[in-house]
């Protein structure tokens, strides 16, 4: 394996005194995504499962990359399996950036067909800010909620802490926001 470019430096630097992990082949830091976040199309091979049903399986997901975050990959709703979202009425939450996001539960199946309710575990913007409506029809998913998350095969880790919807991968490096030490970022 080849090892990180000693040259590089991230775009933004860690706060607190920490140190960027610097990227390898095939990597991407966190600390050179944008802020505000950028929307980026990807063809990776995204699958979520909850319980045994696979609630969403596509090669149109969108990445929002933002400085210090895992990427969080939205889904076309047209790729996620019927029934499988529960609108919720509230709560509503506003990101600076995106607007206003509503909610919704997901609903898979346990292998005896039992219900698997994952409470106000996706979200999207239906009505986003001007610079974000690529969002509408895509729905976002807390990975930690779900039995497993995929990218190209890989099982994603869920960014830490109860409100970041991130999604770690090999491909990408931090340190990342949800940490120990990280609530004042």
């Amino acid at each position: 394996m080849t090892s990180p470019d000693p040259t590089w430096r991230p775009r933004t630097p860690p706060p607190g005194g920490r140190a960027a992990v610097p990227p390898g082949p095939g990597q991407e830091s966190v600390w050179d995504y944008p802020r505000p976040p950028a929307v980026r199309p990807s063809s990776e091979h995204v699958v979520v499962r909850l319980g045994t049903t696979v609630v969403a399986d596509t090669r149109r997901a969108l990445r929002v990359l933002e400085t210090s975050h895992p990427p969080t990959y939205y889904l076309p709703l047209a790729d996620v399996a019927e029934g499988a979202l529960v609108p919720l009425d509230a709560p509503t939450t506003v990101c600076e950036f995106k607007g206003r996001a509503t909610y919704a539960d997901v609903v898979g199946r346990d292998g005896d067909g039992s219900p698997v309710v994952a409470r106000a575990a996706a979200w999207t913007y239906p009505e986003p800010a001007a610079r974000y409506t690529e969002l509408v029809g895509h729905v976002a998913l807390y990975p930690g909620r779900m039995t497993l998350c995929t990218v190209d095969g890989e099982p994603v880790v869920a960014q830490a802490g109860d409100f970041y919807g991130g999604w770690r991968t090999r491909r990408v490096v931090g340190p990342f926001k949800g940490e120990a030490g990280t609530r004042a970022w």
